[in-house]
């Protein structure tokens, strides 16, 4: 009796089984679930049993993607605070400008009153006051800044102009190659062409048959000062406006 009774029970399971499976699978699979795919690529994919409808392709994001950026490098001041450095900031150290000398407005050119008895196109230079004087005629003088001779190198007298040469060449006097060498310890070049690095300048009036020279000069700071090797420097412009200025002949008088 046992025995049958386990049989009767087991067919009935059987029998109820297999009605229903069928209406089982057609709830669970009649429309299937849009599959929710995690931002987080570490969370595992999630079957999505709500009856939101699918995108084509099956496949919705419960959010959008993030977008990862790289932060910028940072460093920290000395308080500890951090602080963006550009791309600018990373690259080479940019050098420090060169100081801007001027020299004293008192030795740009200018027009000035002259009472003396020269004549008209002699050049006075007054080394103390360190002004040139080209006398215009009419009790009037163009006056200029210039530097003059250094200690032991200063000169007074009385020339001419014997030539005057744009962009003049540079031959030093082997005396002067000497004693730059010893003293500053610079070796002076033998020779050097005319041009903006060339210490003489844009022009110069030479004076006599003597090694002197009215020029100008790579180094228009130095005007006003007692810084040559004897030669009367100027700056570029006022010595460009001086040659045009004074003929070949002219008296030159150094004071």
């Amino acid at each position: 009796m046992k025995k049958l009774a386990l049989l009767m029970m087991s067919g009935a399971a059987l029998s109820l089984a297999s009605l229903a499976t069928p209406a089982l699978a057609s709830d669970r699979y009649g429309q299937r679930p849009p599959v929710v795919l995690s931002p987080d690529l570490s969370a595992p994919w999630v079957m999505q049993l709500g009856g939101q409808a699918a995108p084509r392709g099956g496949i919705v994001y419960r959010t959008k993607p993030k977008v990862v950026r790289t932060p910028a490098y940072q460093s920290h001041s000395l308080r500890g605070e951090p602080r963006r450095v550009t791309n600018a900031a990373l690259a080479a150290p940019r050098t420090k400008p060169a100081p801007v000398r001027q020299i004293d407005p008192q030795f740009l050119p200018q027009t000035v009153s002259y009472d003396g008895n020269h004549k008209p196109g002699t050049i006075i230079i007054d080394t103390q006051a360190r002004f040139l004087y080209h006398v215009t005629g009419d009790g009037q003088a163009r006056r200029y800044g210039v530097g003059v001779g250094k200690e032991g190198h200063a000169w007074s007298g009385t020339e001419k102009v014997s030539r005057k040469a744009e962009w003049p060449d540079w031959r030093p006097p082997a005396e002067m190659i000497k004693r730059v060498r010893e003293k500053e310890g610079r070796v002076l070049p033998a020779h050097m062409a005319g041009g903006p690095e060339n210490p003489l300048g844009a022009r110069a009036l030479y004076l006599g048959s003597t090694l002197y020279r009215i020029h100008g000069t790579n180094q228009p700071w130095t005007i006003g000062q007692a810084v040559s090797s004897g030669c009367i420097r100027m700056r570029n412009e006022d010595v460009t406006e001086l040659y045009e200025r004074v003929a070949v002949g002219a008296k030159v008088i150094v004071m």
